[in-house]
């Protein structure tokens, strides 16, 4: 891509993936609409991604089908989320994997690529353009521009929300960094070939020539800490910004000879020529295209004969001082370069419409996921507030009301005189309501749901936990093998790691916080279940059992002076019947009014505004903030304000009652009455009041412990890849430390040894580095030594190139006498001698004729 003294990219290159699907499949899963209503979208969104990622050539009709797949993609954003099922294929376009592709289910990620290839198209279309030309100029600096702009915002504005802890090398934040630098100074180059070809002054092109040679420096510096920027184009961004600082140089010292400044005109001519030399540098290696090296030595040439000139007029005419360089005045910059965000790309929605240029947007029927979100945020408020804020206090309320009753023996008291005989119509409600709800069974079906909830949560818990502690115990266990200091890494209680040891036993521990306040608190309604259970079982059962269970009054007739503080007790009693009655009915009501409060159609005209509002803004829940506010104000604040007026009238009726009550006391005392059938009555009124209690007892714990099976689900399963991914490590550091010491490695080994190991099928390690001979320079007898390189330089060897094999000790042979010639590793191999060369041999151990170590097969092999 360096075909002259420029640089362009090449294009991204990704696999066929079916966008389409991956949509279809999330919308029928986690939307309640249907995906065949978005059918043409689904089309469209498939035929944008393959006209995009098609284009191989630059041409200009690409830019528009990159933009509108990059502006449907950003739209998209905000419909769906990040991670929507659909893994993008893509091979890089820079560094030394460009065969190794990279797939991810990340939309951030597909519109990185997009971006890129925009980037890339731009940057090929300024390398086509005919620079020769002052309109081909133009167009390659504003394309390097738009290429520039493009990077611009993917390192600013898509980097960030990228969600990818490791990014490919040719996208991170070095590598566009410095691609933005180069295209600037590639840019700026246009600008200053421009001035040169319009004959500017001298200062002016000094001062364009000054800024390009900084921007390739910054690009240069950028390029070092990338991964992916070759070598090549390193030494192409360092020569280039040497020739510009001579080039700026030598046009500011023509500058001097205008303006007769002979001696600085010899000293930024010496600068020039030095810096020239340092661009000529680059050139060992052959890493610079010919172009370049071309306009090295052109400059060197006219920098050179202007020296010579200058130097020979000065030193005979002019005789000015020459001044060091540190006095020369550092050249003004001109800028002219700028990273130009195309509008298609930095405000994408402005082209989104039925007659805009990117046409329609995509899934505009489909409600914004961000909106799904924020539905389900608004149900949870909603519920906490009424809830925690109405309801629980209406029946924190009533229970204290009860309380205060049943301290007055109310409405037994009453009952007992106003029906002496039979059963008060009050107890035949209670007694009814509580046969339909077959109580006692709805409560053991109860108690027996959470303890079945409680024990399947406790085993996943227990579960979770053991993993923990086991891997404990192993660290543990290895530590002690190896000892602290060899076996470093964290233990497993103190691991800081996200969702690593030390979250996941502070987690463990608050769980078990949990079960042991649990625990407690179904021990508590138990004891409130096991006080009433024999007058509930009286209540749930036939008329005749609870009349035989209150007994009758022998008088049936209220004594008079008993009517007037029994009618005003009666009156008090009224209203706190009333009082109840009003409450249940709020209750109720409210519950209604939560039931039938869709947020939907309100939340999709906000999502609209809020669209028209900020359309370069992807919307997210917390957007609607004051929405909820509002909305939660206008519809539940007054009954959360009520509740202070309920305690009021509670409490003035409580007095009422209280003040009668001790009237109607103190009468009752002087006239008698029925103690027995008083209790009775009140026990049974008691037992409904507890009943009715004992039952939201229940609901709460029944929702307490499936909330709670989702929490030690996770914490289980967090546990179990946090345990696995130590083990893992472990076996790692376990098989390193247990490499033998440096010193378990020979430097020398004896011949036969290695020529035992020459017959393995599989070389260790060492004979990637071991300094073998060749069969024609081994020799026969069993002092020869192998040379090899030091151990330390053998083992860095190893390390660093091929994979770590541990040496197995083998067990000592043992010598065996009398196996009739039978050939053993020790023994080494000897050749025999040709029946010409006798028994001698030669130094070499061959025998061959007229000394020769050439082994011929027909010779066969004697061993011993």
């Amino acid at each position: 891509m360096a075909a002259n003294n420029i640089l362009s990219i090449p294009f991204r290159k990704s696999s066929h993936t079916s966008l389409s699907a991956a949509i279809q499949k999330y919308i029928s899963t986690k939307y309640d609409q249907h995906p065949d209503m978005f059918r043409h979208d689904l089309e469209v969104v498939d035929n944008l991604r393959r006209d995009a990622v098609n284009i191989r050539e630059a041409h200009e009709v690409g830019i528009k089908k990159l933009q509108t797949y990059a502006g449907q993609l950003v739209w998209m954003g905000g419909k769906f989320p990040i991670d929507i099922g659909a893994d993008f294929t893509w091979y890089p376009a820079l560094g030394y994997h460009t065969e190794h592709p990279l797939a991810a289910n990340n939309l951030k990620y597909e519109l990185m690529n997009i971006l890129f290839n925009l980037a890339a198209l731009y940057s090929q279309l300024a390398f086509a353009a005919n620079r020769q030309t002052s309109e081909g100029l133009k167009s390659a600096a504003s394309s390097f521009s738009k290429a520039a702009g493009v990077l611009t915002h993917m390192k600013n504005e898509v980097l960030p929300e990228l969600r990818m802890a490791n990014p490919p090398d040719d996208m991170d934040e070095a590598t566009l960094e410095s691609l933005i630098q180069l295209f600037l100074a590639q840019s700026q180059e246009c600008f200053w070939v421009k001035a040169a070809m319009d004959s500017y002054k001298d200062a002016s092109i000094a001062r364009l020539a000054a800024r390009v040679s900084d921007l390739y420096n910054l690009a240069r510096e950028a390029a070092v800490r990338s991964e992916a920027i070759s070598s090549t184009w390193i030494h192409h961004m360092s020569a280039k910004h040497h020739h510009f600082a001579a080039a700026a140089q030598y046009r500011a010292a023509r500058d001097c000879l205008e303006k007769r400044k002979y001696g600085e005109e010899v000293a930024r001519l010496i600068d020039s020529l030095a810096c020239v030399n340092e661009g000529l540098k680059e050139c060992k290696g052959k890493y610079l295209t010919k172009a370049v090296v071309d306009d090295l030595h052109g400059l060197k040439r006219r920098v050179e004969e202007d020296l010579k000139r200058a130097e020979k007029d000065n030193d005979m005419l002019y005789l000015q001082a020459v001044p060091p360089k540190s006095d020369l005045k550092i050249l003004e910059r001109a800028n002219m370069a700028v990273a130009r965000i195309p509008p298609e790309v930095a405000k994408p929605f402005d082209f989104l419409g039925d007659k805009a240029e990117f046409g329609p947007a995509l899934f505009t029927k489909l409600v914004p996921f961000a909106v799904h979100v924020a539905v389900s945020i608004y149900e949870e408020r909603r519920d906490r507030l009424v809830n925690n804020n109405i309801i629980t206090e209406l029946e924190t309320l009533t229970d204290k009301l009860h309380g205060i009753l049943s301290d007055l023996n109310l409405p037994g008291s009453l009952q007992a005189l106003e029906k002496p005989l039979g059963l008060p119509g009050t107890l035949v409600q209670h007694a009814e309501e509580i046969r339909q709800a077959d109580a006692l069974h709805r409560l053991q079906r109860g108690f027996a749901d959470i303890n079945k909830l409680c024990a399947s949560d406790r085993a996943v818990f227990e579960e979770g936990r053991a993993l923990l502690a086991a891997e404990e115990e192993e660290d543990n266990a290895l530590r002690r093998k190896f000892g602290t200091q060899r076996w470093n890494r964290p233990e497993s209680r103190l691991d800081p790691t996200p969702n690593g040891g030390a979250k996941l036993w502070n987690q463990a521990a608050e769980i078990d916080g949990y079960f042991a306040s649990s625990t407690s608190s179904d021990g508590v309604v138990r004891e409130k279940y096991a006080a009433v259970q024999e007058t509930l079982a009286v209540l749930a059962s036939s008329d005749r059992v609870i009349m035989d269970y209150i007994p009758n009054s022998r008088r049936t007739e209220i004594p008079e002076p008993l009517k007037p503080a029994l009618t005003r007790l009666r009156g008090a009693y009224n209203e706190v019947l009333r009082l109840e009655s009003r409450r249940r009915k709020r209750v109720e009501s409210l519950k209604t009014r939560c039931r039938t409060d869709d947020i939907k159609t309100d939340i999709l005209a906000e999502a609209a505004r809020l669209e028209r509002t900020y359309p370069n803004t992807q919307i997210v829940a917390a957007h609607f903030e004051d929405f909820f506010d509002k909305r939660l104000d206008t519809l539940y604040e007054p009954d959360v304000e009520a509740i202070e007026k309920e305690a009021a009238d509670q409490e003035k009726i409580l007095t009422d009652v209280q003040r009668a009550n001790r009237e109607f006391e103190s009468q009752k005392k002087s006239v008698g009455g029925n103690a027995e059938r008083e209790r009775a009555l009140q026990r049974l009124d008691n037992a409904y009041y507890k009943y009715k209690e004992i039952v939201n007892n229940v609901e709460v714990g029944r929702k307490f412990y499936n909330d709670l099976s989702r929490i030690v689900e996770q914490f289980r399963n967090q546990a179990r890849q946090w345990v696995n991914e130590r083990r893992k490590d472990a076996r790692s550091l376990e098989d390193e430390l247990s490499m033998p010491p440096l010193s378990s490695l020979s430097i020398s080994q004896p011949p036969q040894q290695t020529a035992h190991q020459g017959y393995q099928p599989n070389p260790g390690p060492a004979s990637y580095y071991m300094n073998q001979q060749s069969p024609q320079q081994q020799q026969p007898t069993h002092q020869s030594v192998m040379h090899s390189p030091p151990a330390e330089a053998q083992i860095q060897s190893w390390a660093d190139n091929v994979e770590q094999e541990h040496p197995k000790p083998k067990p000592p042979m043992a010598p065996v006498a009398n196996m009739g010639g039978a050939w053993m590793p020790e023994m080494g191999i000897k050749f025999a001698p040709s029946p010409a060369g006798g028994a001698g041999g030669g130094p070499s151990g061959g025998g061959g004729p007229q000394g020769k170590s050439t082994w011929e097969p027909s010779k066969g092999i004697r061993f011993g």
